[in-house]
């Protein structure tokens, strides 16, 4: 029960941050109490970031230096922007150009996002390293595996045929915007097009990881989810990425959903026009939910209903429990049997939790990101901009 209400006090404190200032009245009472010790807490973490940044300027902490190129792939703000697809987008173009990357994750929330990348990426020559200390997890695979850098060589791409019997060509840094530890060539950043900075302020008042004005760093911004919002909004994002940073290249992708596979039959590929004109219910565990809710009723379900909870949390018996409840309801109400439709994500991070659900189909939504064409931006231009970047 006192898991039940901490992830309830999560969901409240995840509102907070996600409630745009001019949209505060819809908050409750307690919500509202609770901001005054918010704002100060913000204060004091932002304090603690400049100290940390300011240390690391002067050089009272080093930063450490891999022999190979390190591109970052991070975020301002927390979940729901697309990083972990754009490591393994990454990964797969450099497959493509015959270059073996290591991907450096934490494996932070049981892991899911690891597994997530092992899973998708398998027979494939790229490596995941996970582990807190990135910095002695690429040391290890290093040492493992050699490396050969070549990026410093002329550039090969496609034709490349030429085997280094797996050694690394390149290292991606997931979740590494505040990564400082280890030095970069290239600063990609995920932005979340439909909910960009929430409410504006700093964790644990706001969603911010960082203040704006860290753009600054950042090589290459992504504006995500930009096929679910209007033109006007990612006008007004991209006008506020030119006020910090004129000349910063920015670039907007799409999570496009490819099939649905069943939990309990993990083989058995469903089409996406399984959900077609039923009722669907959308249980999911991920920094921002509405992306994956909307997907599901573009893909034509008659009824979307959804239970939300918070990023990488595991789900309980009490969840369970009030899942069931909840598909029980819909099948009163629509005299037939709803399908739960879940995240790769929540499976790979409770496969076995989520099999409890009982007498009704379970099924896994599979997606890839991919850059939209846009604003005379294309999937090509963007790696040949990743590639000048690492001096390819």
């Amino acid at each position: 029960m006192g898991a039940h209400y901490v992830e309830k006090l999560k969901r409240m404190m995840t509102q907070i941050a996600l409630t745009p200032n001019e949209s505060s009245s819809s908050l409750s009472m307690f919500q509202k109490s609770l901001m005054p010790i918010l704002s100060v807490a913000s204060s004091m973490y932002q304090v603690s970031l400049l100290v940390r940044q300011q240390l690391y300027t002067t050089g009272v902490f080093n930063q450490a230096r891999l022999p190979l190129p390190v591109i970052s792939v991070g975020n301002l703000t927390w979940g729901g922007n697309g990083k972990t697809p754009m490591v393994e987008f990454i990964a797969r173009h450099f497959v493509e150009d015959g270059i073996c990357s290591l991907i450096l994750t934490r494996g932070y929330g049981g892991g899911d996002e690891a597994n997530m990348l092992q899973r998708h990426l398998v027979g494939t020559h790229a490596k995941i390293g996970i582990g807190a200390n990135r910095v002695a997890t690429a040391s290890s695979f290093l040492s493992r595996y050699g490396y050969v850098n070549k990026f410093s060589a002329p550039c090969r791409r496609q034709k490349d045929n030429i085997d280094h019997g797996g050694k690394i060509g390149a290292v991606i840094l997931d979740d590494g915007m505040q990564h400082l530890r280890l030095a970069r060539n290239l600063d990609i950043l995920m932005i979340n097009g439909m909910m960009p900075w929430g409410n504006g302020r700093l964790i644990p008042c706001g969603p911010l990881r960082e203040p704006l004005t860290a753009l600054r760093r950042v090589h290459i911004a992504v504006i995500h989810n930009a096929n679910m919002v209007p033109d006007s909004q990612l006008e007004m994002i991209v006008s506020q990425l030119m006020k910090i940073k004129q000349s910063l290249p920015i670039f907007f992708s799409r999570l496009d959903p490819s099939h649905f596979f069943n939990l309990q039959q993990p083989s058995l590929i469903l089409p996406l026009t399984t959900v077609q004109n039923m009722a669907v219910l959308c249980v999911s565990a991920v920094g921002f939910a509405n992306a994956f809710v909307q997907t599901i009723k573009k893909l034509g379900a008659s009824y979307v209903d959804r239970m939300d909870f918070t990023d990488h949390h595991s789900f309980t018996d009490m969840d369970i429990h009030l899942i069931t409840e909840k598909v029980k309801q819909l099948e009163r109400q629509f005299a037939a049997k709803p399908l739960v439709v879940v995240t790769e994500k929540d499976y790979y991070r409770d496969q076995l939790a989520l099999t409890k659900i009982n007498q009704v189909n379970v099924l896994v939504l599979c997606s890839s990101l991919n850059i939209i064409e846009q604003h005379g931006q294309s999937q090509d231009s963007f790696m040949r901009l990743l590639r000048s970047f690492i001096d390819c």
